[in-house]
């Protein structure tokens, strides 16, 4: 089966929203579960996609995982500057993991903002316990840019997303 990167289509909000969701949730990436105000963030690919570009990786017709793109100084930015577009909300069904489903949702932000004049970098925000994506973040040749971590909760010390750059 061939998997087909492409823009999300209005239908496919809330199923896209579903995946996304359940997969920090079930990875244990949010720190307050079921509570945590983030989540609705995560379930909202209609606000993400009317500001941002939105893709979906799909096989026979089925979704299975997404990624935003922002691009340079769009308003759902969270590190990226001038020249720069960011890389949010990379998510794959766990049924879908382990056949480069994410890795080419990454490979297609990277074409995207290759071919998007001005661009210069890609930029991104991880968690400590995304192994999985550290590794395709790194195969593909992003570098771990320290000096750009940052705390989403400034309440919450223990909180600090690691990020990541790759130059075009």
């Amino acid at each position: 089966m061939d998997t087909v990167i492409r823009q999300v289509r209005e239908d496919e909000h809330v199923l896209l929203g579903e995946i996304t969701a359940q997969a920090y949730l079930l990875d244990g990436l949010l720190d307050f579960g079921e509570s945590d105000g983030y989540l609705g963030e995560l379930k909202d690919v209609a606000k993400r996609a009317a500001a941002a570009e939105v893709l979906v990786a799909v096989e026979s017709g089925r979704v299975l995982g997404g990624v935003t793109l922002v691009p340079s100084g769009g308003p759902l930015a969270d590190i990226a500057g001038a020249g720069e577009a960011e890389i949010r909300m990379l998510a794959v069904a766990h049924a879908a993991r382990g056949r480069g489903t994410g890795e080419a949702l990454v490979r297609a932000c990277v074409d995207r903002a290759r071919s998007t004049p001005g661009c210069v970098r890609v930029v991104l925000s991880t968690q400590h316990t995304m192994h999985a994506a550290h590794r395709i973040y790194e195969r593909l040749g992003f570098v771990r840019t320290p000096e750009r971590d940052w705390n989403p909760v400034p309440d919450l010390d223990d909180i600090l997303l690691l990020t990541y750059e790759l130059t075009l």
